[in-house]
């Protein structure tokens, strides 16, 4: 059970995000692609400080009179690429505290999603330094504050010899020099930044770092916008000899500056390492009980790697020898990278319900829900069929529960994940009693093992293996996305699927070739 408050916060997101899905549509829903997000706003980030780089004066003097001239007498080019490398980190603050937020509310931090929470806590601090640093380049008053506060936090520690503050002393104690290690350390932070990214993916199949055409040029043009309506300017030259009354800052990055000055160095201290060890120890924090993953059966396992590549999470490997075909090589499943979602299961061609077998073993399967008891179970559903217009409903768990429309219609097929289903039991439900074949599943664009809608649509339209033979009629399969909160959508789609039905000729068989 989950526990009220994330309850509630679960539901509130996901009404927000249905939401979106109902103004842009999910392919361009910021919510359901924050990481993809994140991935467009670094590389505009990094394009955009290229150029402003080529232009920066680094010496103390003309850093503050470079980047001032660019803004204001370059205000249509310049002045436009600077403000969108500003709000483009802003931006990217943004979508990374979203994206982390979503992650631990949908509960994606335990299990084989571990390293990858882990992996991510870093990037958060990176992620901070990198952008501080660079207010510093400008080298205004927002930008004194910012590196004397700083200071004053790292001198908390009592690391150094001297207090890093004394470089800020008096006028001229930022040098060249010390300006120098400045434009270093936001050069070098991105890229460490960039590492980390890489890293933070590792684990994960096919991962999505390119969002939508939509929502790249929906992002790119609101962020355009912004820059021509509220254009970033520089404030007053920096000046170590006063202190500016006022500063207007930026909430995104500095504001742990004025939590700072609002308590203590040491408490701003316990907060961020008190933070980092709570997000770094979450997914051990509850102990949970791990379904069953992927076995392998060396048997029926004939070497050809379709379940390395539908493996969402790289779980699945091949060892170059099968103990019982020698000149095959075998899959071998890393329990702790598997999700148990059974993907690889409909990815393995012996997973076929045509296969004259009384026990139906296949290379690769689920224990909790085998291949032969998915048979078994939609055969069984099947002899009960007595409608005019017989629909199979094939869903997922995840997703609205298929058996609350079992019928004398409707037969029913509950999976772990949509991506578990062979396509070829939907022809052998074509053939054995059923009119038409309706699979459903999570979300459009939020399947709880990311791959599993996607690789289903693929198999079923003949783009990928395994695939649904050309012999079987398009009208007689259909796919409806619904996720959990969109019960009434499956039922309209169902209705609709059965009314299209009821318009063909009747018979299944007749219209399947025998070959």
């Amino acid at each position: 059970m989950l526990h009220p408050l994330r309850l509630a916060a679960l539901s509130h997101l996901q009404s927000i995000e249905t939401f979106f899905d109902a103004c842009f549509g999910a392919r361009a829903n910021p919510w359901r692609h924050l990481g993809a997000l994140g991935f467009l706003l670094f590389w505009i980030i990094a394009a955009s400080g290229v150029y402003l780089y080529a232009v920066l004066d680094t010496s103390v003097e003309g850093a503050y009179r470079s980047i001032d001239h660019l803004s204001r007498a370059q205000w249509y080019f310049g002045g436009v690429v600077r403000s969108l490398h500003r709000y483009a980190s802003d931006a990217f603050v943004l979508v990374m505290f979203l994206h982390v937020l979503r992650e631990l509310v949908y509960g994606r931090s335990r299990g084989f999603r571990w390293f990858s929470w882990v992996s991510g806590v870093p990037l958060v601090w990176l992620t901070f330094a990198a952008g501080v640093g660079g207010f510093w380049l400008v080298w205004d008053s927002v930008a004194q504050f910012s590196a004397i506060a700083t200071m004053e936090w790292l001198d908390r520690l009592r690391m150094f010899a001297d207090p890093l503050t004394r470089n800020f002393l008096a006028a001229g104690s930022v040098n060249d020099r010390l300006f120098s290690l400045f434009v270093f350390l936001h050069i070098g932070l991105p890229l460490l930044l960039l590492l980390g990214l890489w890293i933070h993916i590792q684990r994960i199949s096919w991962p999505q770092t390119s969002p939508s055409r939509a929502l790249s040029w929906g992002t790119l043009v609101s962020l355009l916008a912004l820059c021509l309506a509220a254009p970033v300017r520089s404030a007053a030259p920096a000046d170590l000899t006063t202190v500016a009354p006022s500063l207007a800052l930026d909430w995104f990055y500095l504001a742990p500056h004025a939590l700072m000055y609002a308590t203590s160095p040491g408490s701003l201290w316990v907060l961020v390492v008190g933070t980092t060890v709570a997000l770094v120890t979450l997914p051990w924090w509850k102990r949970e009980a791990r379904p069953p993953v992927a076995h392998v059966d060396a048997a029926n396992c004939n070497g050809c790697q379709r379940c390395v590549a539908d493996c969402p999470y790289a779980a699945i490997t091949m060892q170059p020898e099968n103990p019982v075909h020698p000149r095959a090589a075998l899959a071998v499943v890393d329990p702790d990278l598997c999700a148990s979602c059974g993907i690889c299961a409909g990815s393995c061609p012996s997973a076929t319900p045509f296969r004259s077998l009384s026990a139906l073993v296949t290379g690769i399967d689920m224990p909790q829900l085998p291949i032969d008891a998915m048979r078994t179970q939609l055969k069984s559903q099947l002899a009960r069929l007595t409608g005019k217009a017989n629909v199979v409903l094939i869903g997922c768990a995840r997703a609205v529960d298929v058996r609350a429309w079992q019928g004398t219609d409707t037969a029913t097929l509950s999976l772990i994940c949509s991506g578990q289903l062979p396509p070829a039991f939907v022809e052998y439900a074509l053939r054995n009693g059923a009119d038409g074949v309706l699979v459903t599943g999570c979300g459009e664009c939020d399947c709880a093992f990311r791959l599993g809608n996607e690789w289903t649509e693929q198999r079923l339209r003949g783009a990928r293996e395994p695939h649904l033979r050309a012999n079987v009629r398009n009208e007689r399969v259909r796919i409806v996305w619904a996720s959990a909160r969109q019960s009434a959508k499956l039922e309209s789609g169902l209705v609709e699927f059965r009314a299209a039905l009821y318009r063909l000729e009747p018979g299944k068989a007749e219209e399947l070739d025998d070959a």
